[in-house]
C-alpha cells in the first residue's frame, strides 16, 4: 500500500525520526533539520546533512539546468546545457569549501536560494505563483557565458510528488519534485540566445533534504512536455534510495496532477546505458521504452568522497494510464534516465 500523506505537522520528532512516511501531493511537512539525532556529537551532523535544488528547463532546442547544492562538507554549484539536435553538451561547477556564502531556504514553499562570488552568480527566487531562475557564468565554456533568466509558472494548485521515507533506523529523505511548469524569459548561451514560450517551454524542480548512507545508489528518470492536444504530460520515476515500502516516488503528471504509480521497474543495461531502457509496472499502468541519444557522464573523486551519475537523454514512447483509467499514449517525449552512485 502507497501511503498518502495530507496532514501537515514536523519532518522529524523530538527524538530525531520521522514524524510521517508516505507520499503527498503537497509537500505539508516543516523541514526541521535542527531535530535530527544520528550522531551522538551533534555538531558533527552538519558534515552529513544533504540540500539542494536542481532545476530543468527543456526548450525545443535545448535543455537547461542549474543547481544549488549543500552537502555538508563542501557546497556545488553547477550548471549545464545540451543542443538536442547536435548532442554539444557543455558543463560547469564548482565546489565550495564548507558550503560557505551558500543560502538554501528551510522548505521548498518559501525562501530563496543563492550564491555569488567573482566566477558566476546563482539566484532561485521564489513568488507567490512562479519560480524565477537566474543563473550569470562568464566565463562558462572558455567564456561564452551562461546567462539564464527564466520564469517557472508555479500556481499554488499545481500538484508535486512529495516523498518522505526512512534511510536505515535514523537517516532519511525529504524530497519535492514539480514537473511541467509552464517557462517563459530569456537564456543565452554564447552566440545563442533562446526566447522561452511557455506554450512549448517547460521545467522541472528536484528539491531535496536529508541524510544519506555513505555509500548510495539510485536510480531516477524525469521529463516534461506536451501531448498532441496541447495538455502537458510529465513522468518521474525513482528507486534505489532508501526504504519505498511506505512510498515511492513514481507518477504521472497529466495537467499538472498526479496520478500515482506503485512499484516500477527500471530495465536497462548498467554500463552499456545506450541501449534502451524499458519501464513498466507492477499494476499494468506504465509501459515505456526510453531511446537515449546523450550520455551525460559526472565523476567527482576526491578520495573518500566520490559521485558518479549517467544520465542519459533520451525520448520517451509507450503509454500509461492515468487514475481515471484513461489511457495516455506517449510518443517521442524527451527527458531523462540516470544511475548514480555515490560515497558522501
Amino acid at each position: 500500500m502507497q501511503t498518502e500523506l495530507t496532514q501537515s505537522g514536523p519532518l522529524l520528532d523530538s527524538t530525531g525520526r520521522l514524524a510521517q512516511v508516505g507520499w503527498a501531493r503537497q509537500p505539508w511537512l516543516d523541514c526541521n533539520l535542527e531535530a535530527a539525532r544520528f550522531y551522538a556529537i551533534r555538531p558533527l551532523q552538519r558534515f552529513r546533512i544533504k540540500r539542494w535544488d536542481y532545476y530543468a528547463v527543456f526548450t525545443p532546442r535545448r535543455f537547461y539546468s542549474a543547481t544549488i547544492a549543500d552537502l555538508g562538507y563542501a557546497g556545488n554549484l553547477f550548471a549545464y546545457t545540451l543542443d538536442f539536435e547536435t548532442g554539444d553538451l557543455h558543463e560547469e561547477g564548482l565546489v565550495i569549501p564548507l558550503g560557505k556564502g551558500i543560502q538554501l531556504p528551510r522548505n521548498s514553499t518559501e525562501g530563496d536560494s543563492h550564491f555569488e562570488d567573482a566566477r558566476a552568480r546563482l539566484t532561485f527566487r521564489l513568488l507567490p505563483s512562479e519560480r524565477h531562475l537566474s543563473v550569470s557564468w562568464p566565463d562558462f565554456h572558455d567564456g561564452r557565458g551562461l546567462e539564464l533568466e527564466i520564469r517557472l509558472a508555479c500556481p499554488p494548485e499545481f500538484e508535486s510528488m512529495t516523498i518522505v521515507i526512512p534511510i536505515g533506523k535514523r537517516r532519511f529523505y525529504y524530497n519535492r519534485k514539480i514537473n511541467c511548469l509552464p517557462a517563459s524569459g530569456t537564456a543565452r548561451y554564447g552566440d545563442l540566445t533562446e526566447t522561452l514560450d511557455p506554450r512549448t517551454s517547460l521545467g522541472s524542480l528536484d528539491w531535496g533534504r536529508g541524510v544519506w548512507e555513505y555509500r548510495s545508489y539510485w536510480n531516477w528518470a524525469s521529463a516534461s512536455g506536451f501531448l498532441p492536444d496541447g495538455r502537458t504530460v510529465g513522468l518521474n520515476l525513482g528507486r534505489g534510495f532508501g526504504d519505498l515500502s511506505a512510498a515511492t516516488e513514481n507518477a504521472l503528471i497529466l495537467d499538472n496532477r498526479i496520478h500515482k504509480l506503485d512499484q516500477v521497474n527500471f530495465d536497462y543495461v548498467s554500463g552499456d546505458y545506450m541501449k534502451p531502457w524499458h519501464f513498466t509496472d507492477n499494476q499494468g499502468r506504465l509501459d515505456l521504452v526510453f531511446t537515449p541519444f546523450k550520455d551525460r557522464t559526472a565523476i567527482t573523486n576526491l578520495g573518500v568522497i566520490y559521485s558518479e551519475v549517467h544520465q542519459m537523454f533520451g525520448r520517451y514512447s509507450g503509454q500509461a494510464v492515468a487514475d481515471d483509467g484513461q489511457v495516455i499514449r506517449i510518443r517521442d517525449l524527451i527527458g531523462f534516465a540516470e544511475e548514480h552512485h555515490a560515497r558522501w
